[in-house]
């Protein structure tokens, strides 16, 4: 994931000459944060310089930087972030002191509408979409950044991975780079540990599978979102194809194994467990030892 991490942090500069002058200038003034002169800076290029593509991720960074706000609270929840525990006279605990981000409107429309434009110039830029993805996630919303993430993988499919990255660099072994950011995404959506958004996970996880349908980890993690929802039987077809890859996997198979678990399926959740004892680490096996025991009972 370094290269989706570099698109915000400007690891690298752009190879037309003119476009390379305001984008150099435009890295020093980001790192001074000097936001007026930025400002005057991003006019003059977008009239003298429509067509660079490091302009609209140049001016996507810059509003959504600019957009942010630490706001502090008090929850009387302890929230799961790091939190600063208040007490009251008596010792008792009265409250959790905390930090929150919020996103000033505007801003954020304004980075949203450069990252639009830019996508819309140029479709191929890989990295002007996944910047999209990751502002989604940082401000929790996850309807779009479920959304943008499907809408990349099926253009992906349509310009078969030919994807260009900053400077209009070819993304090499496109596929894996691919495949690989979007278990990081399926992964990052199942980390909220919030439940509703398994069915986003499902999502991502049913369109991603159309086109790379070998992925063991990608089956594995929809899977999981599958037997999580109840979708016993799905999750189980996933994990078969998963199998049939690697029949050796004791990850896959002892998932397979729970899903037969959860449907009530003993015979066959006992046969997986074996399979797991075979092919398990010691953990893996001493588990699966006791749930054949527990399944046996």
């Amino acid at each position: 994931m370094q290269k989706i991490i570099s698109f915000l942090l400007f690891a690298t500069i752009s190879t037309a000459l003119f476009g390379q002058t305001h984008y150099e200038k435009f890295k020093k003034l980001f790192k001074n944060n000097d936001t007026t002169t930025i400002q005057r800076l991003l006019t003059d290029w977008e009239k003298s310089t429509p067509n660079d593509p490091e302009l609209y991720t140049s001016a996507f960074n810059f509003y959504f930087s600019n957009s942010k706000k630490e706001i502090l609270s008090i929850e009387k929840v302890q929230p799961k972030k790091e939190s600063f525990q208040i007490t009251d006279s008596s010792g008792a605990v009265a409250g959790y002191f905390s930090s929150n981000m919020d996103y000033n409107p505007y801003k954020l429309a304004k980075a949203f509408g450069y990252a639009d434009k830019g996508i819309e110039i140029f479709p191929n830029r890989l990295d002007i979409r996944f910047g999209k993805c990751y502002v989604f996630g940082e401000i929790g919303d996850y309807h779009n950044f479920t959304a943008e993430i499907i809408k990349t993988v099926e253009y992906g499919a349509v310009i078969k991975n030919n994807w260009l990255w900053t400077e209009n660099k070819k993304v090499e072994d496109a596929d894996n780079f691919m495949t690989d950011a979007l278990q990081a995404y399926l992964k990052q959506l199942y980390d909220t540990e919030d439940d509703q958004l398994l069915e986003n996970m499902k999502q991502i996880g049913d369109v991603v599978l159309k086109y790379y349908p070998n992925n063991i980890e990608i089956l594995s993690t929809t899977a999981v979102a599958n037997l999580l929802t109840g979708n016993y039987d799905k999750a189980i077809g996933f994990l078969k194809q998963a199998e049939k890859l690697n029949p050796k996997d004791f990850i896959v198979l002892n998932n397979i194994a729970h899903g037969y678990k959860l449907k009530g399926d003993k015979a066959n959740a006992v046969k997986y467990y074996e399979l797991v004892k075979i092919h398990g680490d010691e953990q893996a096996k001493k588990q699966a030892r006791d749930e054949i025991k527990k399944l046996s009972n």
